[in-house]
């Protein structure tokens, strides 16, 4: 990056890092007006508002980040009103707002308890699952009460807030203390773990994140802020009884979540507010007050059907710009160096190559690969080395085994023989994210590149390490992407595959199998890629594997070759003697041509 950009680029980074805090002051300063200019039972309305958009923000973590379905918030909100209410009672050290904290991290305990099914169950199975716990919790709490219901007990708030509208106050601070902690959260790495896993539980894995910490980071996450709304529910009404948490309660809140889209801040707000404002104005309308059950119902079968949510239909109107712009990249634009014709680039020689890529220490050692689905061998007895910051290419017809062999040596099929060595250091009964973080990454073939993440952001969780902008905006550049700020869902398939090439290289991986990288690009594209892969090994250290249908591509980018047919290794060696082989020209058949 020039010299002259830097104080630019300093003074943006500071912006977006304070900026937050500045809209955080400003919502507080509002809050103060409000609590001063509100009649008095709008102040109790308003308080029931904040305590709504709080449990809802935290549902929003873990159904619109990380894509589960929880329908127990509300009984996450009485693990934290319990809390205090004990608390209270005990008339522990500390006071209300500890208290409030304690009840926060009483309820992410839970729901890590909770959250213990998902890594197992997703969808309607995790659906029943939390609605059975809900069912469950309300049960208990209707049996054996809060503490100090009986005997009447009230809960007593801090001094400085113990009327309504000084209570209101502390609400809005606590909202704008929850918001700022889950917008930190979202940009971090654990947010886009939750956006990833999501999308794509494999390709988390594949990216070095453990799927299971990051669905059980959502749920605590998701539970402690509900508990934080639990223990002020109990501080806004003081005695807190069981028919505040119910399962209905937490069904709705949870199609209200979804209607509203709930992962974006502002708009958990306007949930809060939505979940006090329809039952008022059902009530001012002299229609019972349980008929706002029946509209959030309404409205969250139309966010299901038509699988979006009101937040995100007026952010994409803002984006729409954005967007175009991302998606007319010159995706085409290459460095200097880059080769402008395919002549030049079928032309190349490999001698050079071939030499450098045999004289590194093996990478990859497979002997005696073999995976059996009942009685068919998807894999039998493969056995080959790949040297380091080499290129190899893996081909062979359909089904040959070419996706068992990736997926078997990546960790998803764990259950193999033989032996796979990444160096000197044995793979087996090491998970793919374990394998991931060892140094051996891939990409699919299939669409893995979650488009809820900016470009910027996949790169860096990728990455698994720290990077400058400057560091992402090269990589991006090399490979021909748009800028990191673009997000993935305004980009085509194709330009999402460059981008999941681009940030895996970036992690600097010792070895990197490219799953058909150039599916869904077009011609140009082929030969920009083409260019570009040749390149990494000289300028990332990596070594390759590629696994393509295009045979230019692979002429122009491989020098060795491995060939699979049946799941075994029909020929391995230099490019042009493997090509050369009457047994790899045969297994090709209608390919022939094409080996010619």
């Amino acid at each position: 990056m020039p010299l002259a950009d830097r104080p630019r680029f300093t003074e943006s980074r500071t912006f977006r890092i304070t900026w937050p805090f500045i809209v955080a002051i400003a919502a507080i300063g509002v809050g103060a007006i409000l609590s001063a200019a509100l009649p008095g039972y709008f102040v109790f309305l308003a308080i029931s508002a904040v305590i709504a958009a709080v449990a809802i923000l935290g549902l929003g973590i873990v159904t619109g980040s990380a894509g589960m379905i929880a329908l127990c918030q509300l009984t996450f909100a009485a693990v934290g009103a319990w809390i205090v209410s004990l608390l209270n009672v005990m008339q522990a050290p500390g006071g209300f707002v500890l208290w409030l904290l304690l009840g926060g991290i009483a309820a992410g305990l839970v729901g890590v308890l909770v959250g213990l099914p998902a890594l197992r169950l997703r969808g309607v199975n995790l659906a029943v699952v939390t609605l059975g716990f809900a069912a469950a919790a309300d049960v208990t709490l209707v049996q054996i009460q809060f503490p100090g219901s009986a005997d009447g007990t009230a809960i007593e708030r801090p001094e400085m807030f113990s009327n309504d509208r000084q209570f209101f106050f502390l609400s809005i601070v606590v909202l704008a203390l929850c918001a700022l902690a889950v917008f930190f959260l979202q940009r971090s790495r654990w947010g886009s773990s939750w956006k990833a896993v999501a999308f794509s539980e494999r390709g988390t894995a594949a990216a070095g994140q453990s799927v299971q910490v990051a669905k059980l980071t959502a749920f605590a996450v998701s539970a402690a802020l509900g508990g934080i709304a639990g223990g002020l529910l109990a501080g806004q009404v003081q005695l807190p009884f069981a028919s505040s948490f119910t399962p209905l309660q937490s069904l709705a809140l949870y199609v209200l979540a979804i209607m509203s889209g709930a992962h974006l801040i502002d708009m958990a707000i306007f949930g809060g507010i939505l979940w006090v404002l329809v039952p008022e104005l059902l009530k001012r309308w002299g229609i019972p007050q349980d008929w706002g059950f029946v509209v959030f119902g309404v409205l969250g079968v139309q966010a299901l059907t038509s699988g979006t949510n009101l937040g995100q239909g007026i952010r994409n109107l803002f984006y729409r710009r954005a967007d175009r712009r991302a998606a007319t990249a010159a995706l085409t634009a290459l460095p200097v160096d880059a080769e402008p014709d395919a002549a030049a680039i079928t032309t190349t020689t490999t001698a050079t190559i071939d030499e450098a890529a045999l004289d590194g220490a093996p990478v990859l050692t497979v002997e005696g690969l073999t995976v059996q689905f009942g009685a068919l061998k998807a894999l039998d007895d493969v056995s080959f080395q790949v040297p380091a910051a080499s290129i190899m290419g893996l081909i062979g017809p359909n089904g040959a085994g070419k996706s068992t062999f990736v997926d078997a040596i990546s960790g998803f099929l764990p259950k193999h023989g033989g032996r796979v060595l990444l160096g000197d250091r044995d793979l087996a009964r090491r998970s793919p994210t374990r394998r991931a973080r060892l140094g051996l990454r891939r990409t699919f073939q299939q669409d893995r590149v979650p488009p809820a993440l900016t470009i910027g952001a996949y790169v860096r969780f990728v990455a698994r390490r720290r990077l400058a902008s400057a560091d992402i905006e090269e990589v991006l550049a090399f490979f021909g992407c748009p800028p990191a700020r673009a997000r993935l869902s305004s980009v085509d398939v194709g330009t999402r595959r460059l981008v999941e090439v681009a940030a895996n290289v970036v992690a600097r991986p010792r070895l990197l199998i490219l799953d058909e990288p150039a599916a869904g690009l077009s011609h140009e594209e082929h030969l920009a890629l083409a260019a570009r892969l040749r390149e990494l090994p000289g300028r990332y250290g990596v070594a390759l594997i590629i696994i393509e249908h295009d045979l230019d591509l692979v002429r122009s980018v491989c020098p060795t070759l491995t060939v699979l047919d049946f799941g075994r290794v029909l020929a391995s060696g230099p490019q042009a003697e493997v090509l050369a082989n009457p047994d790899v020209v045969k297994a090709y058949m209608g390919e022939t041509e094409l080996l010619k």
